[in-house]
């Protein structure tokens, strides 16, 4: 139990420096260009929102078109301006024979909930669900394995898919 309490401690601080982090600038976006925006918002840290380039603003800055989130009276996807440093490309896709063998205890993963994707990881298993506790908001929370994906990083140009059973992964 001390072990499992000791790894829990080691991948919140391993998660919690991977979400506060800010994009590298590595990469020119077109308008057009499929995203996701990591949102810097107390709550939502450790979140990512698919979005569309509409336009750059200006060495780095862009105006985004969520495809999920909408305005406040909901008639339109909303739209706001972030640099670089919140935007990545989309993930490559995950074939699903990455996670036919289900996800093990600690791997790296991202939720599909409430609009977006949240970065946390697996901390247990019950029947088909897998509870994923995200370090950012201390929630510990079950899914079914169809909204989860591996937790991948954008860095120096490229997608890493972070080690599984929750090896740490120092992206510094």
């Amino acid at each position: 139990m001390e072990r499992h309490e000791s790894r829990m401690e080691m991948l919140t601080e391993s998660v919690k420096s991977i979400a506060f982090k800010k994009q590298q600038i590595t990469k020119v976006f077109q308008k057009g260009d499929e995203v996701e925006v990591a949102s810097q918002v107390y709550g939502f840290v450790g979140s990512y929102y698919e979005a569309t380039i509409v336009s750059s603003i200006g060495a780095y800055h862009y105006r985004i078109k969520y495809k999920n989130l909408l305005t406040d009276d909901e008639s339109a996807p909303l739209e706001e301006m972030f640099t670089s440093a919140a935007i990545r490309p989309v993930p490559p896709h995950q074939d699903e024979t990455m996670s036919e063998n289900g996800f093990r205890l600690y791997d790296m993963v991202d939720v599909f909930a409430n609009d977006g994707w949240w970065f946390g990881f697996i901390s247990g298993k019950i029947g088909e669900e897998y509870y994923v506790y995200f370090p950012t908001t201390a929630d510990n929370i079950a899914y079914p394995r169809h909204v989860l994906r591996f937790h991948q990083e954008w860095f120096n140009g490229k997608w890493i898919v972070l080690p599984r059973q929750g090896k740490i992964f120092d992206l510094h």
